[in-house]
């Protein structure tokens, strides 16, 4: 990376570094992760993570290291669940042990060529779970295999106040002094759960869920991840069963890309898919604190004469007019609306550069093409919508230079000026020539209020 481009990467990271420091994260590493020869990266991003001031707690798995040391002959499974034996045990304490020793070694590298020199981070394993056993279902003993009755939120909470990293085994602990084997992504959830945190991170081989042209979902509603072919996985069960249960945010992150984490954390972009509530919560009325945010996403197009150029007097004069589409408090694009009596006028649509994947062509960033920029486009669209509605407007315009097809799409219809109020008529710059575009609103609609 060149040294420009570095010191950029690190100026746009600001706002992340902010929003993350002081928030409390919880980590589900499974087997595949810690056999990777990637671990020693994750582990560093992690304490990197750590450094910058979120919380963590760790929670790992083993699967592919316990079926090594039990063999095909003592792996066995009821519905993806493994089936603990009492002989089994001392094995499976002893693999488990040994991943969480590595696990604590590695965060203590201290060597001079380590990015963990000068650091001294604590991490701190404990019985904070109590455990029931899951019994016997559809027939089949399940042994010495538990689920979690309780997680001991007090004392983890301790442990990240003091400034240490809490690290969990998928064990938990009878009262009578009983040891269950637990699957780890259900425990990495409950963790989660009982701690409130303000994510559960979930590292993956894929890391991003795609849709079925191959492409990177970067965003997505507990809904949708309910009808991706991916949800029959345990993992994916887990953060389903976050999401709905009130964390704010589950992310997918690949274990097998070098430097996944801090781009997923740190950047708008992202490098994995995040899980989160989008429908009710991406766009808002705008108030005088995004000025500075609304000039940062469309500065680019203003450069480009895709958009007319707004000084910010102006903007902050009309912020009462604007929308913002805001993922994770940071503002990624905006829309204006401003009435006409029987007609509203939407404006200044735009979204941020990091969410339109750098197209130099689309340079407004709703092309069909990039699904993150598509969500943010036609959210930012049906509230303006519905904020017209709500002014008593019957149509809404628009005036683009090069979205006339994304508009086409959403049911505007190409028009001339006569169909513009009067006031926009007299205004119209014939040597723009911006293409003129009407949609009817419907009053079926007249519950989805924006602002």
């Amino acid at each position: 990376m060149h040294r420009n481009d570095y010191a950029q990467w690190f100026r746009d990271s600001t706002p992340y570094i902010s929003m993350h420091r002081g928030r409390t994260f919880v980590v589900l590493l499974e087997g595949e992760a810690l056999a990777h020869p990637n671990l020693t990266n994750i582990v560093h991003d992690l304490a990197l993570v750590h450094v910058l001031g979120a919380r963590l707690v760790l929670v790992h798995g083993g699967r592919p290291q316990l079926d090594a040391a039990l063999g095909a002959d003592g792996s066995t499974f009821h519905e993806s669940r493994r089936i603990t034996h009492p002989a089994q045990l001392s094995a499976l304490l002893g693999v488990l042990g040994e991943l969480r020793a590595r696990l604590e070694a590695l965060f203590s590298t201290g060597l001079p060529t380590s990015p963990l020199r000068e650091t001294n981070i604590s991490v701190v394993s404990g019985n904070f779970v109590t455990a029931r056993p899951v019994g016997i279902v559809d027939g089949v003993d399940h042994g010495l295999t538990g689920r979690v009755r309780r997680v001991d939120g007090g004392a983890l909470r301790a442990i990240l106040k003091a400034g240490g990293i809490g690290l969990l085994s998928p064990l938990g602990y009878s009262p009578s002094g009983q040891v269950f084997n637990l699957e780890a992504s259900e425990l990495a959830t409950d963790v989660a759960l009982s701690l409130a945190a303000d994510k559960l991170i979930v590292f993956t081989e894929d890391g991003a869920l795609v849709d079925e042209a191959g492409d990177r979902i970067s965003l997505m509603s507990p809904a949708e991840l309910h009808q991706h072919p991916a949800s029959s996985s345990r993992r994916a069960a887990s953060v389903l069963r976050a999401a709905r249960s009130g964390i704010p945010s589950c992310q997918l992150v690949s274990w097998a890309e070098d430097g996944a984490l801090i781009h997923e954390l740190y950047t708008a972009g992202g490098s994995g898919t995040q899980i989160r509530d989008v429908e009710g919560s991406l766009v808002r009325p705008a108030t005088a604190a995004d000025v500075s945010s609304i000039v940062e996403v469309i500065r680019p197009l203003e450069e480009a004469g895709v958009l007319v150029r707004r000084d910010r007097d102006r903007l902050e004069a009309e912020i009462d007019h604007f929308l913002v589409a805001d993922i994770d408090n940071n503002v990624v694009g905006c829309c204006a609306v401003y009435g006409f009596g029987a007609m509203a006028e939407l404006a200044c649509v735009a979204v941020h550069d990091s969410y339109r994947d750098g197209s130099p062509t689309f340079l407004n960033g709703i092309r069909s093409g990039s699904r993150r920029a598509a969500r943010v486009g036609s959210s930012l669209l049906a509230a303006a919508e519905a904020r017209a509605r709500r002014d008593g407007a019957e149509a809404l315009f628009v005036l683009t230079t090069q979205t006339r097809d994304w508009f086409l799409d959403h049911g505007f219809e190409a028009a001339d000026t006569s169909a513009l109020p009067g006031p926009k008529q007299a205004m119209y710059n014939y040597q723009r020539n911006a293409s003129i575009m009407i949609k009817t609103l419907t009053r079926e609609k007249a519950g989805q209020i924006a602002g």
